[in-house]
């Protein structure tokens, strides 16, 4: 089976600012300020702070994975690209396949997780909503931000910069209002035996609090699957996610270490107290009064919108490329006619998106596995098989086969960067079911896996693709680049 010509072409119109507006917008969402309370709790203490360091180191390693990936390879799809050009060799198109079949599951979990978000803090302004009502607020505002991205990318990418702007005022003010405000011995004094590196309670902690920690730094890829999209990908692509996860340390750190200054850190496990669910909130009303904490929630509520936005953007192109290489459902290589998105990947993205939100809120309704824990915990351990680990294979895989594709950005201290990436994903991976009991996220992501892999002998007996017919290799980066009409 030959791989579809594209047509019509995607528009290079994203340059280097918008990237990383898109990367930081997507990053710093409704996580830290939901998840500070989730950190503290998996630590035990204002130790949580480690969780934050930890998170920011594997995201920067992995990142650099992103940055020489997505430079080399600037194609719509992210890791279905780089998974389709590293692994054709030895199993065909099925790495690809089984990326696009878990990345249809766990991006819509992690939008899901913004509309959570924004309806619990929501509850700051509205503390007599119920349920339902919040379960009708969530489905609406999926349906507003399928609704917005019904348009052109150039205009999505003006939107975007102003909603990043909305995000970075947002952070600010509880920043500097913590600051003012800031009581070291809150923050700084630590429990005995915080950090008891021989006692197994320590390091499960730990994989929790790196779990959550990751899950707040996710977004730095976002631009990635934008390829197509990217103008001068190989030197907006390495960027734009290098500056996001930088600059997305140094908030986090700031917001984290703020937060703990202002408001002790066992309020935050009080399930009945403002801290535990809109900490926020409660500190710009401890420390500038209530005005002050209204405002600032209706901040985090567009910030919290701008992430579900950028995320359901770039998403939607996953299942693009797959489909315009005969590798999916056809019906996602369509473009509108006008405004030149995919349609049906924004589409069925926004549904699952809705359907995962309501189905954490009915089905993981507790203090043990609240619906936000349940999301990030599941989300995690799906993208760690396909996406993660396959990716970081990748990078050393491409090298080996195609030495002479044009590599505009290199990884720094190669191959460090994949160790720590490559370990830091296991941890997360491997303490999954002990930090979770009863969830049983590494069975039910190895379910998934292997569902797809079921899928995909399906589809490949039914197209007469590899294992039931021929390897095809196409190696059209590598032959850009030899026929010197490389983007790269």
């Amino acid at each position: 089976m030959a791989a579809t010509a594209p047509s019509p072409e995607l528009s290079r119109r994203v340059g280097l600012f918008q990237a990383t507006a898109i990367n930081m917008s997507q990053m710093c969402g409704i996580g830290p300020f939901v998840t500070i309370p989730l950190m503290v709790a998996a630590f035990g203490g204002p130790q949580a702070v480690i969780g934050w360091v930890a998170g920011a180191v594997l995201a920067l390693a992995d990142g650099l994975v992103w940055a020489e990936l997505g430079a080399s390879l600037p194609g719509s799809g992210g890791t279905y690209v780089y998974l389709r050009e590293a692994f054709q060799y030895r199993t065909g198109r099925l790495m690809p396949f089984l990326f696009v079949w878990t990345a249809m599951l766990f991006i819509p979990l992690i939008m899901s997780t913004g509309v959570q978000g924004l309806v619990q803090y929501l509850g700051y302004l509205w503390p007599g909503i119920t349920a339902g009502q919040g379960d009708l607020v969530g489905v609406a505002v999926v349906a507003l931000v399928v609704l917005l991205l019904w348009r052109r990318v150039e205009n999505i990418g003006r939107v975007t910069v102003v909603m990043w702007a909305v995000m970075i005022l947002a952070v600010t003010a509880v920043i500097l209002a913590a600051f003012t405000h800031f009581h070291p011995s809150l923050a700084f004094t630590w429990p005995a035996h915080a950090v008891d590196l021989t006692g197994g309670g320590f390091w499960l902690g730990f994989a929790s609090g790196l779990t959550i920690g990751i899950y707040d730094y996710l977004g730095y890829n976002t631009a990635a699957y934008m390829g197509a999209e990217i103008r001068e990908p190989g030197r907006v692509m390495p960027r734009a996610i290098i500056y996001s996860v930088v600059a997305i340390m140094g908030i986090y750190l700031l917001l984290q270490i703020g937060v703990l200054g202002v408001v002790p850190w066992r309020e935050m496990l009080d399930q009945g107290n403002t801290a535990s669910q809109s900490v926020a909130s409660a500190v710009m009303e401890r420390t500038l009064g209530k005005d002050a904490a209204d405002v600032v929630t209706v901040l985090i509520l567009v910030t919290a919108f701008a992430s579900v936005f950028t995320g359901l953007l770039g998403g939607s192109r996953v299942p693009y490329d797959a489909a315009r290489d005969g590798l999916f459902f056809r019906s996602f290589a369509r473009l509108h006619p006008r405004y030149r998105f995919p349609v049906a990947g924004l589409l069925t993205m926004g549904v699952i998106t809705a359907a995962a939100f309501l189905a954490a809120r009915h089905l993981g309704n507790s203090a043990k596995h609240p619906p936000l824990t349940v999301l990030i915990t599941l989300l995690t351990t799906v993208m760690v098989i396909i996406q993660a680990l396959a990716q970081i294979a990748a990078v050393t895989v491409l090298r080996r086969r195609q030495p002479g594709l044009a590599r505009p950005y290199r990884m720094l201290l190669y191959p460090a960067p994949s160790v720590v990436a490559a370990v830091g994903w296991l941890v997360i991976y491997g303490y999954a079911d002990r930090a979770n009991p009863g969830l049983h996220p590494i069975e039910w992501s190895l379910g998934w896996v292997l569902l797809g892999l079921a899928a995909y002998l399906l589809w490949s007996r039914l197209e007469g693709a590899w294992p039931f017919g021929p390897k095809e290799i196409d190696e059209r980066y590598l032959d850009d680049r030899q026929a010197g009409t490389g983007t790269a």
